[in-house]
């Protein structure tokens, strides 16, 4: 627990040494107003990020992610251009259960055919995004198509922040609460720690790396909804790749991709890092190019950092072991 807080400590350092650099070379970018619309376009890759992190703490990796985002986006916007009348909570809701539908059955084939989670994520992103091409015949749905209310919902503000950058903040605080707090939350790194003793303790392994997957694709269905009424377009290629941004985010939080290891906070710092790369390095006139292997290269250091943390706490138990002899 102390490595992890070092680590968010170390990226917390990381992210205010970012926001100088890039003051120094554009002040304007510091600014209260300016870092509120960073939180805002970082905030769906918080929740996502929270979602992959609960996955890969269990040893496992939810790879269709972003198909998910997309499908569930895109049958939200088709049911408002059909039915323009349908109020806003009920698409919430929709694209809460059809997402968690979409991540119970990536569990469901983890959990009861033993395929693994990589094999299993990487069909069913295929497969969503062919969903999508069937259900559109590869049209898509645009801005004027959309009720005002659809694309109002994530735009409108409290307090200054858009309810975007709320749900952000909410989803954070719940998951908070239930990794910290509750016996799902401990079960979820007993499993990812030591699946063999988390059998003997009484916990269902498959059973809660089912739950993950659950949370994970509910989540993905809720940034969905959120993500085609903010930029108002829904198409089969929406958020193509971002599954990738998701599993870095999470790995320069300090998740572990061996499982075991993870904490939300490191999750937040890990998507508000990579955020600030992506909103900040094109201001300064940065080429994509660096961009791209500034975000390489924090993965690469993030890893190396994870696995010299891993051998050092096994030399540890070692010591430890070697002392009770």
């Amino acid at each position: 627990m102390t490595q992890l807080k070092s680590r968010e400590a170390i990226l917390v350092g990381a992210i205010l040494l970012l926001l100088a650099l890039v003051a120094s070379r554009f002040p304007g970018f510091v600014t209260p107003s300016n870092l509120l619309a960073v939180f805002t376009d970082t905030a769906p890759l918080i929740i996502l990020a929270l979602g992959q992190m609960v996955v890969i703490l269990t040893r496992s990796i939810d790879l269709s992610v972003a198909a998910n985002l997309a499908l569930t986006g895109m049958v939200c916007a088709l049911i408002n251009v059909s039915f323009p009348g349908v109020p806003v909570p009920v698409l919430v809701a929709l694209a809460l259960g059809l997402g968690a539908l979409m991540g119970a059955i990536n569990g469901f084939l983890v959990w009861k055919l033993t395929i693994p989670p990589i094999v299993v994520t990487l069909g069913t992103m295929t497969i969503f995004r062919g969903i999508i091409f069937l259900l559109t015949d590869g049209s898509w749905v645009n801005s004027h198509q959309m009720s005002a209310a659809f694309k109002a919902f994530p735009r409108e503000t409290i307090f200054g922040l858009p309810i975007l950058g709320w749900i952000a903040v909410i989803v954070t605080l719940i998951l908070g609460l239930v990794m910290s707090r509750t016996t799902l939350g401990r079960a979820f790194f007993a499993v990812g720690g030591n699946p063999h003793a988390a059998v003997y303790t009484g916990i269902n392994v498959g059973r809660t790396q089912f739950l993950s997957f659950v949370i994970s694709g509910m989540l993905a269905g809720l940034t969905g909804y959120l993500w085609v009424a903010r930029y108002a377009v829904a198409f089969v290629d929406i958020a193509g790749g971002f599954e990738l941004d998701v599993v870095a985010a999470c790995v320069i939080g300090g998740v572990s991709i061996a499982g075991g290891i993870a904490t939300v906070g490191g999750a937040v710092l890990g998507a508000l890092f990579l955020g600030i790369i992506k909103n900040a390095l094109p201001v300064i006139d940065v080429s994509p190019f660096w961009q791209l292997a500034i975000s390489g290269a924090a993965i690469i250091i993030a890893v190396t950092f994870n696995s010299r943390a891993g051998r050092s706490k096994g030399r540890v138990i070692l010591k430890s072991a070697e002392h009770a002899q």
